[in-house]
């Protein structure tokens, strides 16, 4: 390896263990994040989104398609970023780590004058008493007041070391490895896992979903819907939605109706089903009306389903247009189903009005002919479920419960260390701690109070 060689690697070396590099990459992971969170990460995008960043032709789409934005948190420059600051840590732990090992595993046993002057508290005073005398009281001191000190005699002289939380010095590097631990288990869920969704009507099942590129996974079981109910707010917003799935594996019933809603999802062979959307299934609804002449007769009652067009008896066609299962959410006044429904009268202009279930009588204010109430439908709901695969999440877990241990030794616990110098008539104090000075000292203070009265 030529001399070039080695400057270019030590270069490197240097580059990597640069803590400024670490709170640059830090703050840059912290701020392009921030694109996650305001723009949708979903597939496919809400078209009410894609309308207004001009649509799929727009610059501003081609833009953040190109740079992945849509799918930022698996987008190649964000995966970099995250191997950099992987690089990063690992090369700081490597190159300090050795050195705090050896505050630990090494310590300072004798404090000569020199170590003294380099300490942040020393305290030194007179004691009656031989030397091995006054070691004895600062050993049995030392131990019931501090620590177990290790006891060094050189040149006449005895010198006491203690110390309490060494690995509290270790604590940073806990956290650096959790950091590695939970980029591996989202490389684990990356890489082997999967995100993707599938909408079930009721009384049917899937075996199939459709990943977020649109690709078909297939379970390897199925998962059937067995019944889909919402309930609603008085404003007309959903409060419950909540689907009852039965899981077959075999050919076997595993898990029978378990409920599934909004944060109370249902895991089977480490895939994960969410509750996320809902709405009615295009087969099979039909809406049931009843119409009476308001003239007088016998009623007639109409079922038809979405856009149908039927003949009354005197002539005039209904179609309907519209059915919600709660109209508080486009009319607040009222609440509960409600249809809209085009009438084409034999004679005269078409109308198209609202008929709602759970006020009868509101369409005779109409005034027209004929007088519409709304009996109900028989529906039929799906479900919209968000499925996740992910198998590093346990590794994911691992890491984040290293991580608050390695907090907690970083930021609550302290290295404290106690020398005791002894020798005939003469006591010398010294200590240090590696954070929360103020504290130590305070602890120091009352040691040395403690120790006049021995």
């Amino acid at each position: 390896m030529t001399t070039s060689d080695r400057g270019f690697l030590q270069a490197l070396w240097d580059f990597f263990c640069s803590l400024k590099l670490a709170i640059f990459l830090l703050i840059l992971l912290a701020a392009t994040s921030i694109i996650g969170t305001i723009i949708p990460q979903q597939n496919p995008l809400p078209p009410e989104y894609i309308a207004a960043i001009g649509g799929t032709g727009s610059m501003k789409f081609k833009v953040y398609s190109t740079l992945g934005f849509f799918d930022m948190y698996h987008s190649w420059w964000f995966i970099l970023l995250l191997y950099l600051f992987t690089v990063n840590i690992v090369a700081c732990s490597i190159k300090r780590l050795p050195r705090v090992w050896k505050t630990i595993s090494e310590p300072t046993l004798v404090m000569d004058e020199g170590f003294e002057r380099t300490l942040t508290l020393t305290h030194d005073f007179k004691k009656e008493g031989d030397a091995a005398d006054l070691n004895e009281k600062m050993k049995a001191f030392l131990k019931s007041e501090f620590a177990e000190p290790v006891v060094t005699e050189r040149d006449g002289e005895f010198h006491l070391f203690a110390q309490k939380s060494p690995y509290s010095r270790l604590g940073v590097y806990v956290v650096h490895l959790s950091i590695v631990i939970i980029f591996i288990g989202a490389l684990l869920g990356s890489f082997f896992g999967y995100k993707a969704y599938v909408n079930i009507v009721e009384g049917s099942g899937a075996s199939t979903v459709m990943s977020r590129k649109g690709v078909p996974i297939d379970l390897g079981f199925t998962v059937k819907c067995e019944d889909f109910s919402v309930s609603f707010y008085d404003t007309g917003a959903p409060k419950e939605f909540k689907s009852l799935l039965t899981v077959i594996d075999g050919g076997k019933v595993v898990i029978d109706k378990r409920p599934v809603i909004v944060n109370e999802p249902l895991t089977y062979k480490g895939i994960t089903f969410y509750q996320s959307s809902y709405g009615p299934a295009d087969e099979g609804g039909l809406y049931h009306l009843t119409v009476r002449e308001r003239k007088g007769g016998a009623p007639v009652r109409l079922s038809l389903s979405m856009g149908e067009r039927k003949v009354l008896p005197d002539g005039s066609a209904v179609q309907l247009l519209e059915a919600t299962d709660e109209i508080g959410r486009f009319i607040p006044q009222f609440r509960g189903p409600a249809v809209r429904v085009a009438v084409e009268p034999k004679s005269g202009e078409p109308q198209a009005f609202i008929v709602f279930q759970n006020y009868p009588e509101f369409d005779v204010q109409r005034g027209a002919d004929h007088i519409f109430t709304y009996e109900g439908a028989d529906l039929k709901m799906f479900t919209g479920l968000q499925v996740a695969k992910d198998p590093g999440v346990w590794v994911v877990w691992l890491g984040c419960t290293l991580m608050v241990v390695g907090c907690c030794m970083a930021f609550f616990m302290s290295h404290k260390r106690i020398w005791i110098r002894v020798r005939k008539g003469h006591v010398t104090l010294g200590g240090t701690a590696n954070k929360n000075q103020p504290g130590f000292q305070l602890a120091f203070d009352t040691l040395v109070d403690k120790l006049k009265t021995l």
